[in-house]
């Protein structure tokens, strides 16, 4: 299995004993992003750990000094730091109250309050930025600024409209909403008015407007908000910065309460987020952060993976850690996702990792290209249809559209086959009328069951909510069709669900402990899943998962998008392609349309992304991985003990073909090291007995044969028939984790011996 860690200090806290491979390798290991909904609380601070892989452990129990965790998707990120903190806590290293852990959704929050929960580590405080700002804000405001916080207004839209008027500058809708995305920018970048048009050219952002306009009304909105004695969600961080900046006194109070933190996402921090953060911290430096480079998404949003890639710098005697191993996705799916990466550029692109399945082989992902897009959608549909009635739960099913004007085609394809859908992005779950209506009645029976002859024949908890929510339109079958009536029924059997899964973890539980969980889930917004295939923007379906999952409108001028010009736009596409594709835990769908609508003309063509990947496509021009999977790198210490320096970065020279001279780019040709034309000198038997030993090896593993060695590979160990471990590890395509597993079969085989690897086991 691959060693993905980094450490550039040693740890203050003592390592528990590891467990052995086959804990967390053959089975033992729960699914990192595919945990049970109440797991059993476990019994000890050591029982914390168990499941955990190996790198999951080292971000577990490295409890001291700055953390970085480079993960993955699909890795297990949430998994390592919420039992890192349960570790902590379990073991009374961390105290809760002193753990400030912080992300980017309420969604996560709640999620991540859950696991600790149920890690047996409740009191922790996780939130996102805004949340934590916001509490600390309303304590502090009256002693430090006096009187009231003032109020938060929920949607600036209004403002900025009434900002236009007193302008006296129309702005149409989507450039009011345009405007308020810049303001919203500017404010995170903390850039005020007068600075607004030096700073939007300076990061390349298009203006909606004249930048004069737009600072002009940026202008006026902000002497709205004053006149009318209210704040927005930015303000919140921008207040709260100020306050720790100028009273020490609050500043010396939030550190005394809050000693460790954590970051998730840490690749989607904004500068003001940064500035929060660091006046949190104070000269500390208990700090872990997590995230990926590859998924940064919302970079027009004012995020910068800059933060996460310059940690070490910052920090030069940190812990990194690399997760890598991929327990979501099939091999088949990790290739292509790796493949995106592969020709990605840019500091992102530097910093990849890449991924390894630790799932069994699936289907090869599938491409589709269709004549317009309704008949994309159509397609898509029938095929759901299909999958659906072969037994695919529909809450296992997503389509996932560049933007949210593609979702009215799938809408209507799917209603057409009979496919129940929701929306993401749209109502959330508890707010639904439905939902509020059904929870307020099992409140009621909580209080007064005894008197409900409903609940007269219900012997147990799910049987309890079956019987309430029959009253709200609950049946033991769904409706017919995929309208407003099956919605609610949706709803519902959401409901029902839970309160099954509930009670199957919870032994004795009662109607009021659901309606409790049920408050909780509420507050953080953590809803149950409904029966529906899931229709969401790439951008809103991060940080989620489906068993089967169609990326439509793969075509230029949708992915990337028309207005994606500089290169560091197009690599943000190509960034959202890869967060879409790692979505797919089995199967995976991709397509395209020539035209937008029957009859068009037929002149778009699937994306630049896809060259190289999909079936026909040509050879793409991919590059080496860098920073990808394997190794362990050291710091170097100082003298007198101090921290650990960043390693440096060693010159390379360029790769020369051993035959002609010439320089060679093409990463198939440096692993050969010669040119694809020059002649080859390689041992055909060697060859042929290297395939024959890889298909075994495959077959044990359950992966396709290039997971073991590419063809490319093998060709060069033919070539040059190494004779011990050193000249075998020079091979590109080796590496320390294959050498180790592979190494000894290998040289074998080129030493000519027998059987080698045939009828062992692995």
């Amino acid at each position: 299995m691959p060693v993905a860690l980094v450490r550039l200090s040693v740890r203050a806290c003592a390592q528990p004993t590891h467990p052995s491979r086959e804990t967390w390798q053959h089975g033992g290991v729960t699914a990192a992003t595919h945990s049970t909904l109440f797991p059993q609380v476990p019994d000890s601070a050591d029982a914390v750990l168990e499941g955990l892989d190996p790198e999951q452990r080292e971000v577990a129990t490295a409890l001291r000094g700055p953390v970085c965790v480079l993960a993955g998707a699909g890795t297990g990120k949430t998994r390592a730091i919420t039992h890192r903190i349960a570790y902590g806590v379990r073991a009374g290293i961390l105290q809760p109250s002193s753990v400030l852990a912080v992300t980017f959704t309420n969604r996560a929050a709640g999620e991540m309050r859950g696991r600790l929960r149920q890690l047996g580590a409740a009191g922790v405080q996780a939130r996102t930025f805004h949340s934590a700002a916001l509490r600390q804000l309303q304590y502090f405001w009256p002693k430090a600024i006096g009187g009231s916080l003032p109020r938060l207004v929920d949607r600036k839209i209004q403002l900025v409209a009434d900002a236009a008027a007193a302008c006296r500058i129309r702005l149409d809708r989507g450039e009011l909403r345009d405007v308020t995305a810049e303001i919203e920018w500017s404010k995170v970048t903390q850039t005020v008015p007068a600075d607004y048009a030096p700073a939007a050219a300076k990061a390349g952002r298009e203006a909606p407007r004249d930048p004069a306009e737009i600072a002009q009304l940026y202008a006026a909105y902000e002497d709205l908000k004053r006149a009318r004695s209210v704040i927005d969600f930015e303000d919140v961080l921008l207040l709260t910065v100020a306050v720790l900046q100028d009273r020490h006194d609050v500043a010396e109070q939030v550190r005394a309460q809050y000693q460790h933190f954590v970051v998730d996402e840490y690749q989607d921090v904004s500068p003001l987020q940064q500035r929060l953060l660091e006046l949190w911290l104070g000269d500390r430096d208990d700090l872990c952060v997590v995230g990926d480079a590859s998924q940064t998404i919302y970079s027009f949003t004012g995020a910068t993976p800059d933060h996460l890639l310059d940690f070490r710098g910052r920090h030069p005697g940190a812990t990194v850690v690399k997760l890598v191993r991929d327990y979501r996705s099939t091999p088949q799916v990790v290739h292509l996702a790796n493949g995106l990466l592969a020709q990605a550029r840019g500091r992102a692109a530097d910093h990849r990792l890449e991924l390894v399945s630790q799932r069994p082989a699936g289907p090869e992902p599938g491409y589709a290209e269709y004549s317009d897009e309704p008949a994309e959608a159509e397609g898509a549909a029938r095929r759901i249809r299909e999958l659906i009635d072969s037994g695919v739960p529909a809450a296992e099913i997503a389509v996932l559209f560049r933007t949210n004007s593609q979702s009215e085609t799938y809408e209507q394809a799917l209603a057409d086959a009979g496919v129940p859908y929701q929306l993401r992005g749209a109502e959330r779950f508890f707010d639904r009328p439905e939902v509020r209506k059904a929870g307020s009645a099992l409140r009621a029976a909580a209080r007064f069951g005894g008197n409900d002859s409903l609940l007269d024949d219900a012997v147990d908890l799910p049987s309890q909510v079956r019987a309430v929510l029959s009253g709200e339109g609950w049946t033991t079958e769904p409706p017919a069709g995929s309208g407003a009536v099956r919605e609610r029924w949706e709803s519902l059997a959401a409901l029902v669900g839970l309160a099954q899964d509930f009670a199957a973890a919870r032994a004795g539980a009662t109607l009021s402990d659901l309606v409790v969980e049920l408050d909780e889930r509420a507050g953080a917004q953590h809803a149950p899943t409904v029966q529906g295939v899931t229709l969401a923007s790439l951008h809103s379906a991060k940080g989620l998962e489906w068993d089967v999952v169609f990326v439509v409108g793969v075509a230029e001028g949708m992915m990337p998008i028309t207005y994606a010009k500089t290169d560091e736009q197009i690599e943000e596409e190509r960034r959202l392609l890869y967060v879409g594709v790692t979505r797919a835990r089995e199967r995976l769908h991709l397509s395209w349309a020539l035209a937008r609508s029957p009859g068009g003309r037929p002149n778009r063509r699937p994306s630049r992304f896809l060259k190289g990947l999909r079936p026909g496509s040509g050879t793409a021009g991919g590059q080496a991985a860098a920073g990808g999977a394997g190794g362990v790198e050291r710091g170097f210490r100082g003298g007198g003990g101090g921290a650990a320096a960043a390693p440096r970065r060693t010159q390379r020279t360029p790769a020369r073909c051993r035959v002609c001279g010439r320089t060679l780019t093409d990463a198939g040709e440096m692993k050969l090291m010669r040119c694809e034309g020059c002649p080859s000198d390689m041992d055909e038997g060697v060859y042929e007995r290297l395939r024959e030993w890889r298909a075994v090896q495959a077959g044990r593993s359950g992966q396709p044969a290039f997971c073991v060695f590419t063809d490319k590979t093998l060709m060069a160990i033919a070539e040059s028939v190494p004779e011990d471990e050193r000249e075998l590890a020079r091979i590109p395509g080796v590496g320390m984790r294959k050498l180790n597993r592979y190494g000894t079969d290998v040289l074998a085989i080129c030493a000519g011996q027998e059987g080698v690897g045939l009828d062992e086991d692995d």
